[in-house]
């Protein structure tokens, strides 16, 4: 914008007629980045047009009583423009606008997080920029499209529609473990980013419990599952606790492939529970295996 300020006001130090009314220089006040146009001159002799926009400066040698054509590539920035044509003395000055092409020619999407927990409400979000082939940010509302799917080929869709060049949109979380696919359409421009869903925590916890070698226990629990059926990720702690005449063991044992297992003294009439978090399993009361 300095140099834009700059270069504008050295044209008006060289023209006193810049600040002026524009009507005897035709520019459309309205230009469609990419669109190719003409604007008609009148008079004779040669003249340089000045144009002025947003990071560029164009110079351009004309005759005057010819048209002035400019190409897809001329205008393609979207912004307001000055136009100055001079000659000699006198000169001529427009106003306009350049606006972003209708047509999406890219996208830019932002899906977060990329890490999640399974079957949560609202917890995915999609933003979405479009622009058009030139990179201008097409404020025009335009049609878009949201697609989740999970690891098992179960979808989510929503649409939506951009303002202001933007379009955003909150989804649900799968109830399937695994690597979900989040796409993004406007037309036939399309980005998909990839969101890893994990099991959530442990829904209930089964575990069993056999005589070990010498006075010992044997505690193992089943597969566990979160409350979508996907196996608990290794590593998760599951904690035993044994209670006899008045004191409490307890061992904290990472799951390894789906399952904790430990052993504790082998107490006859012990209670022994197992938990993971907040999530209580069942108790069982030893016998001493009998």
């Amino acid at each position: 914008m300095r140099i834009w300020a700059h270069i504008l006001a050295l044209l008006t130090a060289v023209s006193p007629f810049v600040a002026g009314q524009s009507s005897e220089l035709q520019f459309p006040q309205r230009v469609v980045a990419g669109t190719v146009f003409s604007v008609p001159t009148s008079g004779s002799g040669e003249a340089t047009l000045y144009i002025v926009g947003p990071s560029r400066v164009l110079q351009r040698k004309v005759r005057l009583g010819e048209s002035i054509a400019f190409s897809a590539e001329d205008l393609h920035l979207a912004g307001p423009y000055v136009a100055v044509l001079t000659s000699g003395s006198s000169s001529r000055v427009a106003q306009f606008n350049v606006v972003a092409s209708p047509a999406p020619a890219k996208l830019s999407f932002l899906a977060k997080p990329s890490r999640l927990p399974v079957n949560l409400s609202n917890a995915v979000s999609g933003v979405v920029y479009v622009f058009d082939r030139f990179g201008n940010l097409i404020l025009e509302p335009q049609q878009l499209s949201f697609e989740l799917t999970d690891s098992t080929g179960r979808k989510q869709s929503h649409a939506a529609a951009s303002h202001n060049g933007v379009g955003w949109v909150r989804m649900n979380s799968g109830a399937k473990a695994g690597t979900a696919t989040f796409a993004a359409r406007a037309a036939d421009v399309h980005e998909t980013r990839v969101i890893q869903q994990v099991p959530g925590e442990p829904c209930t916890i089964r575990m069993a419990a056999h005589p070990g070698r010498g006075q010992r226990v044997v505690l193992e629990t089943q597969p566990v599952l979160d409350c979508s059926g996907n196996p608990v990720p290794d590593g998760t702690i599951v904690s035993f606790s044994e209670s006899f005449a008045g004191t409490q063991s307890t061992v904290d044992v990472p799951l390894k492939r789906g399952i904790a297992k430990t052993e504790l003294p082998s107490h006859p009439g012990a209670v022994i529970s197992v938990a993971s978090g907040v999530v209580m399993g069942n108790e069982i009361r030893w016998n001493g295996g009998l």
